[in-house]
């Protein structure tokens, strides 16, 4: 019995300290990943060693942490599921034995955990810490820098902590409630990560459908557009002539202010010329059939995401168990929650990852946030602090919302299935039509913009700026310019 004993508690370090390496593998790779690209759009900074420099690594090191477990949030759905398909495929498979309910279980707590420290902790003091110069009268050095954050991470610490006593206490108001008031690790943290949950919930319905909409003009940018009904080199021959046109009235001025203006003026028509030779140089197949492909994905995602989001909202009116919810259960790999398996299962999967890059790209596209788009090799540490929140934000309730909105039907492990939010029926319902109608609202708004514009043309009213839109906007100035042109 003795022997048996010392066996299962042998097991079970061993399958600890197995667990804890993979963990760490995990992360380490996404903080190298991560590294990499806060890297890449830092702003270069001289390698003189002083104290701004000790600070700005500092700050450095944990936006990296910080990127690293976002990365880690957007990943744990995903990863789930996998293991969930694996297991079910290969359940007696000597070498996946460590793929087990316990990881999975341990990696969603650990996400929950860093992502409640990053918000709360490590990114205050970075930002307290850049911003930091000492106390007035105290000797100038990182060590005054030290005390004057912490001082102010426990004003700002009081702060949060009495607006949640006091938004509690004024929504729960009976004796139980009044108790757990004083709980700080088992009431105060949950209540406000799930506060924060929903912040992020309802950032995302904002970014989502502005993302998805806006991946067609983004897309757009980018490849090359078929040429259908255009001549290429008369547009080119006519933009050359007014290149030199406007080179030789710079030539041939010297107020400062007229020259700024011609200067930007010609970097327009010299990137609208570059445009069209790319357009000249592309090959058949990239012209006439890459970009028609991409769009017809696009359109393909977006439209199974409404699809799945309209059935989602009929299952919840016909049946209560489609409400997400929480595990506390280890079962990873007993039944697969894909009816059609691997299949439906990959298309979560790539559904997750599109609404992903769907809410990024409209996060950066709303004018509140156009602040914080990062550039490369120009972008402060400020900026990027604030674009590791955001992000932050943004991934931890992405699993959230894909259970909500019925993207995936693998319930929300640890920390995340615990939100309040989540068992309120109403609350659901709302979100779910809120999103089908805002999405379906921007497809329709950004595939009328150019009948509109025509209609706006064609009345006379083009020149009245009637649109909101910058990017139809933009696109009215450049056909406007391209008509002038051709006349």
């Amino acid at each position: 019995m003795d022997e048996d004993e010392v066996t299962v508690r042998e097991q079970n370090f061993h399958s600890q300290v197995r667990e804890y390496i993979i963990c760490f593998l995990l992360f380490a790779a996404l903080y190298i990943v991560s590294y990499c690209i806060i890297t890449r759009y830092k702003r270069k900074t001289d390698d003189h060693e002083d104290e701004d420099a000790i600070v700005n690594r500092i700050s450095l090191y944990l936006c990296t942490f910080t990127l690293a477990v976002s990365a880690g949030a957007v990943l744990l759905l995903p990863f789930s599921i996998v293991s969930n398909e694996i297991l079910l495929s290969f359940p007696k498979n000597y070498y996946i034995q460590w793929l087990n309910g316990s990881l999975i279980h341990g990696l969603w707590n650990l996400v929950s955990l860093f992502s409640n420290l990053c918000l709360f902790v490590l990114m205050p003091f970075a930002y307290f810490f850049l911003e930091s110069e000492g106390f007035a009268g105290s000797k100038k050095g990182i060590k005054a820098r030290i005390l004057e954050t912490f001082v102010m991470l426990f004003l700002l610490a009081l702060l949060i902590l009495g607006m949640v006593w006091v938004a509690s206490a004024l929504i729960d108001n009976d004796a139980a409630s009044m108790e757990s008031l004083y709980d700080l690790w088992e009431f105060y943290l949950p209540y406000l990560y799930s506060c924060i949950s929903l912040m992020g919930g309802l950032l995302l319905l904002m970014c989502t459908p502005v993302g998805l909409s806006r991946m067609f003009t983004v897309w757009g940018q980018l490849l090359v557009k078929p040429t259908i009904l255009e001549d290429l080199d008369e547009q080119i021959y006519c933009i050359h002539l007014q290149e030199e046109a406007l080179q030789r009235r710079l030539n041939g001025l010297s107020a400062q202010c007229n020259i700024t203006h011609l200067h930007k003026e010609l970097e327009g028509i010299r990137s609208q010329k570059n445009k069209l030779e790319r357009r000249k140089k592309a090959s058949a197949w990239e012209r006439n059939l890459l970009y028609p492909v991409v769009m017809l994905i696009l359109l393909t995602g977006t439209a199974i995401s409404v699809l799945l989001v309209a059935l989602n909202i009929l299952y919840l009116l016909v049946d209560e168990t489609a409400m997400p919810k929480g595990s506390k259960e280890r079962g990873i790999g007993n039944a697969s929650l894909s009816p059609f398996g691997v299949v439906q299962a990959a298309i979560e999967i790539i559904m997750m990852f599109y609404l992903l890059v769907s809410s990024v790209v409209g996060f950066y596209s709303l004018r509140v946030f156009e602040g914080l788009t990062p550039r490369k090799d120009d972008t402060t540490m400020t900026t990027i602090i604030g674009c590791c929140v955001s992000i932050l934000v943004l991934s931890s309730a992405l699993p959230v919302m894909s259970r909500t909105l019925g993207i995936t039907r693998f319930d929300l492990l640890g920390d995340f299935g615990r939100f309040n939010w989540l068992g309120n029926f109403y609350i659901v319902l709302s979100y779910n039509l809120l999103f089908a109608v805002v999405t379906t609202l921007c497809l329709v708004r950004k595939f009328t913009s150019a009948i509109r514009e025509a209609l706006l043309k064609a009345l006379g009213l083009d020149k009245l700026h009637l649109s909101n839109s910058p990017t139809d906007a933009e696109t009215s100035k450049h056909s406007a310019n391209g008509h002038q042109k051709s006349l």
